[in-house]
């Protein structure tokens, strides 16, 4: 999927909510989807950064994005609820989610694990996708096709000692990618679910996990752009409940 080559307008038309829009992958992704044609929703908790990301895609002259911030930290029901409303009012369907959205927490032994960090964690990587996949799926069901893409780990298939909440959080990522795509197929086919392992890459989160790595040695964020684009786009309509690696 490295090498996938994207149809410049294979997005046309399309609304995508981004979560972690502000920074990083996110950023990168939600930009590359606007270049694409795509109407982005772009979901952070910083608002100055998704503005800085908002005028990017202006200056561009890409479909005009829309800003939500919000702290999926500490969002409750409600507030899903209400950014489901506001979709449906403006938009009327939804045909993608790019939940990328991470906390690292720390990089410790889980018998060392900080709970409340744990939980903090879990919160944002886990419990808010469950719930805002929950408030947006009906709006999904409206379109001809959509895609749910999910970001995953190598750490999240195979354990590695002292990454302990993060670890936890994208196995259960993978669970919940399986889940949504066995259980969506049965009464909303149009939806498919996949998970995206973005591998090392050229990220805050990344020098944060490794400080003494040479960032210049990784791909940037928008070198591994092509699966993004593939698991959102047309040419994947095929495939769903998958965890890819992008490079």
């Amino acid at each position: 999927m490295f090498d996938y080559q994207a149809p410049s307008q294979l997005l046309k038309d399309k609304i995508i909510l981004v979560t972690g829009a502000g920074d990083g992958i996110g950023k990168a992704a939600a930009i590359t989807y606007a270049q694409h044609g795509a109407t982005v929703i772009l979901l952070g908790r910083t608002t100055k950064k998704l503005e800085a990301v908002y005028d990017h895609i202006e200056k561009q002259h890409y479909p005009q994005a829309a800003i939500v911030p919000l702290n999926l930290d500490g969002a409750a029901e409600h507030d899903y609820i209400e950014l489901a409303n506001t979709i449906k009012s403006e938009f009327g369907h939804l045909d993608g989610i790019l939940h990328n959205a991470s906390l690292l927490g720390e990089r410790t032994s889980l018998a060392n694990c900080d709970p409340t960090l744990f939980e903090q964690v879990m919160r944002v990587n886990v419990t808010s996708q469950l719930v805002l996949n929950q408030a947006l799926l009906p709006l999904m069901q409206k379109a001809e096709h959509a895609s749910i893409i999910f970001t995953t780990s190598g750490v999240g298939r195979k354990a590695k000692a002292n990454w302990g909440a993060y670890a936890i959080s994208k196995f259960a990522t993978e669970a919940m990618t399986q889940l949504f795509a066995s259980e969506l197929a049965e009464h909303a086919p149009n939806i498919r679910t996949n998970a995206i392992n973005p591998g090392a890459t050229r990220t805050s989160m990344r020098a944060s996990a490794y400080p003494d790595e040479d960032p210049n040695s990784l791909p940037t964020a928008e070198d591994i752009m092509p699966i993004y684009l593939y698991l959102m786009g047309k040419d994947s309509l095929t495939v769903n409940g998958k965890s890819l690696d992008a490079q």
